[in-house]
């Protein structure tokens, strides 16, 4: 045991619940990828933290993914709140409605996919990070406050995909893919979610270096 590492002592006459917080400064090792099987962003998602409840629409969940398998013909949505995705190995290709986007950690890049986004997910190498979802409201730049226009992102700093559309003709089987309530559910359409011709407006997914 280190000098800054508290262990755990016993005291009678205290009653606690069976968990308790450790004061010791921790942190997680990289999650290891997968190690048999093909795993994609929706099989590869581990949930390691949290408060609160998507029901009431007020809390936050911390997940970790671990991937190797692009999501091919399968797309997904979260209808509980905003995903603030973080890479730490592996570059992502995320297509959305709105167009694609490349996240690459070596560029220190991270992107916020918001609620009810139809999105998939490809790599081409093993891939793991990081994934914040908030339930109350969208991310939002804080007030620039007294230190203004320094040290701080601007609006202008985060990129948002050019309008991109599926052109394939013939009819394909997609799985959907919709987190609702906490709770993963599962359908099939016959055509590509990614058909939307263009957009206007605010509401896109976006990225940030």
């Amino acid at each position: 045991m280190k000098d800054d590492d508290f262990g755990e002592k016993g005291m009678k006459g205290l009653t606690l619940e069976e968990v308790h917080t450790n004061p010791s400064q921790m942190r997680w090792k990289p999650f290891p990828f997968p190690s048999s099987g093909s795993i994609d962003f929706v099989d590869g998602l581990h949930r390691v933290a949290g408060a609160g409840d998507p029901r009431t629409r007020h809390g936050v969940v911390i997940y970790v993914y671990s991937i190797n398998k692009s999501m091919g013909n399968k797309c997904m949505f979260n209808s509980d709140g905003d995903f603030l995705v973080v890479p730490q190995e592996g570059r992502l290709s995320i297509t959305t409605e709105f167009g694609k986007m490349n996240v690459d950690p070596d560029r220190s890049e991270i992107c916020v996919i918001q609620q009810g986004m139809k999105f998939k997910v490809d790599v081409d190498k093993p891939s793991r990070g990081y994934i914040l979802e908030v339930f109350d409201n969208h991310f939002a730049l804080p007030n620039l406050g007294p230190i203004g226009a320094n040290g701080l992102a601007n609006p202008r700093d985060f990129l948002t995909p050019s309008a991109w559309f599926d052109r394939k003709e013939e009819r394909t089987k997609y799985s959907l893919v919709c987190k609702f309530q906490g709770v993963i559910w599962e359908t099939e359409q016959s055509h590509s979610p990614f058909d939307v011709v263009a957009w206007h407006g605010n509401y896109v997914p976006y990225k940030y270096s």
